[in-house]
């Protein structure tokens, strides 16, 4: 939990200066590229959930 306040307060810092600087945030701007991402990391967490079961 420590990790996803850090990582959400990190991102808010940084994204705030990105905004004072004028430059585009490093983030995707729509919901498909955030959804972009959430897949690969579910990807990633099926294929290892499936690896566990498959060597048991």
């Amino acid at each position: 939990m420590v990790e996803i306040i850090l990582a959400t307060f990190s991102g808010l810092i940084i994204g705030g200066i990105f905004t004072l600087m004028k430059l585009p945030i490093p983030a995707p701007p729509v919901i498909s590229g955030c959804m972009a991402i959430f897949g690969v990391w579910a990807g990633h967490h099926i294929i290892l959930q499936a690896l566990d079961y498959l060597s048991r």
